[in-house]
């Protein structure tokens, strides 16, 4: 793994920084359950029997049993009608005790995602993705009431990790709504000097080698080489590919958007693929969870 003078990445334990979280955020929902007889609620809601789908649910419904968090569990079918998905998001936003609504994407083809993501209220859009949230992010000045979840975890492992993101240039690779998008803005907010590169850049890796800060979050397996990245860089890997692997029972491993090995011998610090962004994605949405109950609750 090390490079031939020795060098070798500081790695950066998602897992063990999501877990820390997840106690911290454990011991605020106690405190609230004593001092108020009140838990966060957070409602998820499928529709359909992806795989992929449903394990990521059940695993933020496990995540919420152990942080003391009341789960509402919301199983439609793929056929179901966007009127009705609506009426349940309705029915949702008007309970007191579920602080936080989340639609597992992505929906069925049948139905309008912007619309149906637009109708969660605002006080609960524990995803972040609702379009004033998003819209406030993107203002100076402003403060979203949350922020997605993945990018939020982004700059958490940054911090965690003793990170300073304030005059750093920052690349991020990929322009999605969910990651690429809000990261960017997030990094802004933080004062860095932000570069977004997608498919249309010319170039790619000479941008990509002058970053203090790469974010890679464009869903192409092991796509940013170690020669791309400049000496001691912070990358985080937002990337899940799977990759045929004949020497798994599965048949595929996980790997990220970033030669991890490669970039081991050049970064100063790397996420791994899977154990770095991914577990922060959950803690990130029981953290905006119990940050929606505060700030009922406390009122």
């Amino acid at each position: 793994m090390a490079s031939p003078d020795g060098h070798k990445a500081s790695i950066i334990d998602g897992k063990a920084i999501a877990q820390a979280i997840r106690s911290e955020i454990a011991e605020e929902v106690r405190y609230l359950s004593e001092k108020y007889g009140k838990v966060p609620g957070l409602a998820v809601v499928i529709v359909g029997n992806r795989k992929d789908s449903q394990s990521y649910v059940s695993m933020k419904r496990k995540a919420c049993a152990e942080a003391g968090i009341k789960s509402f569990d919301v199983d439609l079918p793929e056929q179901v009608l966007e009127s009705e998905l609506i009426g349940k998001v309705h029915e949702l936003n008007a309970l007191p005790d579920v602080h936080g609504i989340l639609v597992q994407l992505p929906l069925p083809k049948h139905i309008n995602e912007e619309k149906v993501l637009s109708e969660i209220s605002l006080e609960k859009d524990v995803d972040g993705f609702h379009p004033l949230n998003i819209g406030k992010l993107a203002m100076k000045g402003r403060e979203p009431l949350f922020l997605p979840c993945t990018p939020k975890g982004c700059l958490e492992l940054l911090s965690r990790s003793g990170i300073s993101v304030r005059g750093k240039k920052a690349v991020v690779v990929g322009r999605s709504n969910i990651v690429g998008l809000p990261v960017s803005l997030l990094l802004l907010k933080a004062d860095a000097t932000v570069t977004v590169v997608h498919s249309h850049t010319q170039d790619p890796e000479s941008i990509i080698r002058d970053a203090d800060i790469v974010i890679a979050a464009a869903g192409q397996a092991m796509m940013i080489k170690g020669s791309w990245i400049k000496p001691g860089a912070a990358v985080i890997d937002v990337g899940t590919n799977a990759v045929n692997d004949p020497s798994r029972k599965s048949g595929y491993r996980l790997v990220g958007d970033v030669d991890f090995q490669e970039a081991c011998k050049v970064a100063g610090w790397v996420t791994p693929v899977p154990g770095g962004v991914g577990p922060m994605t959950v803690a990130m949405l029981l953290k905006n969870t119990l940050d929606g109950a505060k700030r009922v609750i406390e009122q």
